[in-house]
């Protein structure tokens, strides 16, 4: 109990010192509005139904990645992370309530372009309850994605970077707006190797149905994805800061 006491109260510090900020509130808001009718006007006559799985994607992604990237770094700098690590919890819960915050933000950020799109296409033969999983699996592996950047870096600055270094290939690797099948042949193995392509895939399949892999099969690669990062974040961490 005392653990998930404890979880609870890093989550809340997390969320009121951090995520329920006013800058990064209209943020969350601005930047996939902004992405969303810079591809209404490169593209007028694009169906909104196929922009809208990378427009959510990508809202995650930014949003997970960012925030975590920079709270864990400037915590890091302030000493108060290693504040935490003496809290009355295991290291594996302590990371989970780092990244709950952070994931319940990269799935506010997906709903702006979903609210967009509702005005201009009928979203009611959507699998919700696919979407909806497919969203929150995207904000758990980008979470751990980002917390993977902040863990290795020392500074802000060098988080911010790294993060990018992540984040823009995705952009034209993981088939959020350039199908995999148009990349050049020696890339698209990379493809495959990155967890956003398959979040994007699930995406795509609910909403336009055009999809490669099965959903299920998708889910299945985005878990063991979440794993692998999640216990290469727990090492990181007790090598570094506990040992």
């Amino acid at each position: 109990m005392k653990s998930w006491i404890a979880f609870w109260n890093i989550l809340r510090k997390d969320i009121k010192n951090y995520y329920l900020k006013p800058p990064n509130i209209s943020w969350g808001i601005i930047f996939p509005l902004s992405w969303s009718l810079m591809q209404f006007i490169r593209s007028p006559g694009a169906d909104m139904s196929e922009l809208l799985p990378g427009l959510i994607a990508m809202s995650v992604l930014f949003g997970t990645t960012s925030m975590l990237a920079v709270t864990i770094t400037f915590e890091r700098s302030g000493k108060s992370f290693e504040r935490l690590l003496l809290a009355p919890i295991s290291l594996s819960l302590l990371v989970l309530a780092k990244i709950a915050g952070t994931i319940l933000f990269g799935i506010f950020n997906a709903f702006v372009p979903i609210i967009l799109a509702s005005f201009f296409i009928d979203l009611h033969a959507i699998n919700w309850q696919v979407l909806l999983f497919a969203i929150l699996m995207i904000a758990i592996t980008s979470a751990l994605t980002g917390l993977l950047v902040a863990v290795s870096a020392e500074q802000v600055f060098e988080a911010q970077t790294l993060s990018n270094f992540f984040r823009f290939p995705m952009l034209f690797l993981c088939g959020l707006f350039i199908p995999i099948s148009s990349l050049p042949v020696f890339l698209r193995p990379v493809s495959f190797c990155l967890p956003l392509t398959y979040g994007t895939d699930i995406l795509k399949s609910t909403i336009t149905g055009d999809n490669m892999l099965s959903p299920l099969l998708s889910f299945g690669i985005l878990l063991i994805f979440a794993a692998i990062l999640f216990f290469i974040c727990r090492h990181i961490i007790n090598r570094k800061w506990i040992l």
